[in-house]
C-alpha cells in the first residue's frame, strides 16, 4: 500500500496498479529476449562466417564482442537518450535498428561492412536493454517489481540459449546468412508487436519531472558497480569453460559445446530464484550474500584436484550466481532511486557497466590461464565476487532504509 505524503514535497514513490498487466511484461521481456539472440547469434555459425568472409578468429571476436563493446562506451548517454525521447519509442527503435542491422549483414562481404552493422545493433541493443526495464517497473504493480525485474534479468541467458541451440540447428539447413536473415525477420515481428500491443499514452511521453543529476546516480552507480565486477568474474566462467573441458579433460568439441549451453542456461534459474525470494520479502542484504557461493564454486572448477564432474558443478553453479546477482541488480535498482522516474538513467549506468565487465572479464581471464594456468582464476574470483557482495551490501542497507522514508513524488 502508497505511503501517505508529507505536507510539501514528498508523496509514494509512485502509485501503480494492483493488478500488474503480466501480458504486457512479458511482451516486453520477450523484446528483451529477441535482442539477445541478435546478441548471440554469430555463436553457433562462426566459423562458417569466418570461412566464407576470410576472417581471423580475432576479427570474428570483434564481430561477436562489438554489440556489449557499444553498451560499455555509451549505456550512461543512452539512457538519458531514452529519457529524453520515452522508453516505448526507444524499445521499438532499438528493435528496429537492430533488426535493419541484421538485415544488412546478410550481405556482408567483409569484415568491414559486418563490424559496421554489428556496431549499428549495439546502439540498438543498448536503447532495448535501458527501455524494457524502465518500461517494466512502470507497467508492474509495487508488490511485483521485484519479481518483474528478477524475471527480466533472464533474457539474456534466455536468448542467447535459444539463439546457441537455433543457430545450430538451423544455421546448418539454411546457411549462415539464412540464420542472420531469420533473426532479423523475428526481431523486426518483435518491434511490431511492441508498437500494436503496448498501451498508447505514458510509456511513449517523455519521462517527466527533473533530469537526475550526479547526486541523484549515487547508489544506482554502486549497484552498477557490483554488476560490472560480477560480470566480471562469472561471465568468462562460462566462455572459457569449453575451453577447459577440452583441455583439461579431453572432451569433444561437441561435447564441450553443448554442455556449456546446458550449464549458461542455468542462469536463467538464479535470476527466477531471486524473484520468488524477494516476494516471500527476503532482504537485499541477505540475497547478495548468496554470491559469496562463487568462491568455493571456483574452487571446484579449478582447483589443482579438480575432477570433470566437480568443474561442471562448480560451473553451474556459477552459471546460477551470474543470473542471481544480475537479477538482484535489476530488482534492487527502484529501491534506491530518488524517484522512479530515475529508472532510464538509473538503467543506463547499470547496462553500461555490466556490458564493460562482459567486454573486459574473458580477455582479462585468457591472460591469466595463458601466464599463471586455471589455477590461478580461483583468487581472482574470489576477490572480484567479495567485492560485488561488498557493494551489494551497501545497497541492501540503503534499499532498507528507503522503505521507511518518503520519496520525492514523479510528477503525473
Amino acid at each position: 500500500m502508497d505511503r501517505q505524503p508529507t505536507p510539501d514535497t514528498t508523496e509514494p514513490r509512485e502509485k501503480s496498479p494492483q493488478r500488474s498487466p503480466w501480458v504486457l511484461i512479458a511482451i516486453v521481456y520477450l523484446g528483451g529476449v529477441a535482442a539477445a539472440m541478435s546478441l548471440g547469434k554469430f555463436a553457433s555459425v562462426g566459423p562458417a562466417v569466418a570461412g566464407e568472409l576470410g576472417l581471423s578468429l580475432s576479427e570474428l571476436g570483434w564481430v561477436i564482442s562489438a554489440v556489449v563493446g557499444v553498451g560499455a562506451v555509451v549505456g550512461l548517454p543512452a539512457g538519458y537518450l531514452v529519457r529524453r525521447f520515452g522508453t516505448e519509442r526507444s524499445l521499438i527503435t532499438g528493435l528496429v535498428l537492430m533488426g535493419a542491422a541484421s538485415a544488412a549483414s546478410v550481405w556482408a562481404g567483409g569484415f568491414g561492412w559486418l563490424l559496421t552493422a554489428r556496431g549499428v545493433e549495439g546502439a540498438g541493443y543498448v536503447l532495448v536493454t535501458i527501455a524494457c526495464p524502465a518500461l517494466i517497473l512502470r507497467l508492474a504493480s509495487e508488490r511485483d517489481r521485484g519479481t518483474a525485474l528478477s524475471i527480466w534479468a533472464t533474457f539474456v541467458a534466455v536468448g542467447i540459449g535459444l539463439s546457441t541451440l537455433g543457430g545450430g540447428v538451423l544455421g546448418s539447413a539454411l546457411g549462415w546468412r539464412g540464420w542472420i536473415g531469420l533473426i532479423a525477420a523475428l526481431t523486426l515481428a518483435m518491434a511490431l508487436v511492441v508498437w500494436v500491443r503496448l498501451p498508447r499514452g505514458s510509456g511513449r511521453l517523455v519521462a517527466a519531472g527533473p533530469v537526475p543529476k550526479i547526486g541523484a546516480l549515487k547508489w544506482p552507480a554502486a549497484l552498477a558497480l557490483a554488476f560490472c565486477l560480477g560480470a566480471l568474474v562469472t561471465i568468462p566462467v562460462i566462455v572459457l569453460l569449453p575451453t577447459l573441458l577440452i583441455e583439461e579433460y579431453g572432451r569433444t568439441a561437441t561435447a564441450a559445446g553443448a554442455v556449456t549451453s546446458v550449464i549458461s542456461l542455468l542462469s536463467a534459474l538464479g535470476g527466477l530464484a531471486v524473484g520468488v525470494l524477494l516476494r516471500r520479502g527476503t532482504p537485499v542484504r541477505v540475497l547478495a550474500l548468496v554470491g559469496l557461493l562463487t568462491v568455493p564454486a571456483a574452487w571446484l572448477m579449478y582447483g589443482g584436484a579438480a575432477s570433470l564432474t566437480a568443474a561442471q558443478v562448480g560451473a553451474a553453479i556459477i552459471s546460477m550466481e551470474n543470473g542471481f546477482l544480475g537479477a538482484l541488480v535489476f530488482a534492487a535498482l527502484p529501491m534506491v532511486l530518488d524517484r522512479l522516474d530515475h529508472a532510464d538513467v538509473g538503467n543506463g549506468v547499470v547496462a553500461q557497466a555490466g556490458s564493460l565487465g562482459s567486454l573486459l572479464g574473458p580477455p582479462m581471464f585468457g591472460l591469466v590461464v595463458a601466464g599463471p594456468g586455471f589455477q590461478a582464476l580461483v583468487p581472482v574470483i574470489a576477490v572480484g565476487m567479495i567485492a560485488a557482495v561488498g557493494a551489494l551490501l551497501l545497497v541492501g542497507g540503503r534499499a532498507a532504509r528507503s522503505s521507511t522514508e518518503p520519496v520525492k513524488a514523479q510528477p503525473r
